[in-house]
């Protein structure tokens, strides 16, 4: 794996370290998979520009048996420094999101929803809820500790740099605390939280089930065949640097230029506080059971969103700041992005 947009992010502890790490894991999948992204960076190369990148998406079911949603994965986020900065409700798709920030202003938002299962009719929700008995275990405490507790394993190879040789601030050494016996170094410790994203985390949907829901939700479609990937990454249009790039009309048309099919419309007025539009969402194969037997058939993945942020007046210190938050309306329209045409 080549090293990522994360890479770039100064760390300064070992915590910092290891999620940059796990961004830019799953950056690759995503970039090889989008393979539009491949083509903006191609356009941001050309014009001198540079990407960074303003939040990650992530989708899930709520379920109560097993008991599952936002929390199934925000904790290993948690238990990396994020904290949850602003909640977001979507009756008519019965969508919730949290969405999370780190003390470190260069990291990424995160935007994780859920879908609400108990909001659907009776037989989507006996086929989410069939198919999520088989979710495997929740992530384990081991796990979250050595998370946690990177930045005071005193000399304990979880908390130290990766053999790959990964640089960035020094952990900060504290009280020596007992390594997990799990994990023998923070690169075993970081495949096994890639894996809690990239590996489904039930048994292979039947491919008539993930026709039928779409029917009805294809968020619940997408999450059954994808579980818990990246939706989408979100290049920020302000940190471009370049005239010719350097609002989202103008990266819009570069784009389209290059070839990548747009959404037809942005989200947000000229002058708003925040401005979204995405790429059209390609599609993959993804595995289902046929008959039992695994079998690919092709479904919409993800897209590359731009993000155009404006400044508001913070209402604690009167001064003018960045808008870091998100606008539901605008979400509602961007949900529909992996909808299957």
């Amino acid at each position: 794996m080549s090293a990522g947009p994360h890479a770039a992010i100064p760390v300064a502890t070992a915590r910092e370290r290891l999620a940059a790490r796990l961004f830019d894991a799953l950056w690759d999948t995503y970039r090889r998979r989008v393979s539009y992204v491949q083509t903006y960076e191609q356009v941001i190369r050309k014009a001198g520009a540079t990407f960074f990148n303003d939040h990650i998406a992530f989708r899930t079911f709520a379920c109560q048996q097993p008991l599952s949603g936002i929390a199934t994965i925000s904790r290993i986020f948690e238990a990396l420094g994020y904290r949850a900065a602003g909640s977001y409700h979507f009756e008519d798709k019965q969508l919730s999101a949290i969405h999370f920030q780190h003390p470190n202003p260069q990291f990424p938002k995160l935007f994780i929803s859920e879908l609400k299962v108990w909001e659907l009719p009776a037989a989507q929700r006996e086929t989410i809820n069939r198919v999520v008995r088989s979710h495997r275990p929740p992530v384990s405490e081991a796990i979250l500790v050595a998370l946690q507790n990177l930045d005071q394993y005193a000399g304990a190879t979880a908390g130290l740099p990766s053999s790959a040789g990964s640089t960035g601030g020094q952990a900060t050494r504290g009280t020596p605390q007992s390594r997990p016996d799990e994990f023998d170094s923070a690169d075993e410790l970081l495949s096994k939280v890639v894996a809690q994203f990239h590996e489904l985390p039930w048994l292979l949907p039947r491919r008539e089930d993930v026709v039928e829901l779409n029917n009805v939700s294809q968020y619940a479609a997408w999450v059954l065949v994808h579980g818990y990937n990246v939706n989408h990454f979100t290049s920020l249009i302000n940190s471009h640097g370049v005239a010719a790039l350097d609002d989202i009309e103008k990266t819009i048309d570069a784009l389209s230029a290059a070839g990548v099919p747009m959404k037809s419309e942005i989200e947000g007025e000229r002058g708003s506080k925040l401005r979204q539009t995405a790429t059209e969402a390609v599609k993959i194969d993804v595995q289902v059971a046929d008959q039992g037997l695994p079998v690919t058939m092709p479904w919409t993945y993800a897209y590359f969103e731009l993000a155009q942020r404006d400044t508001v007046v913070d209402p604690a210190s009167g001064k003018r700041v960045r808008f870091e938050g998100f606008l539901g309306p605008q979400a509602t329209n961007l949900f529909e992005m992996t909808r299957v045409k």
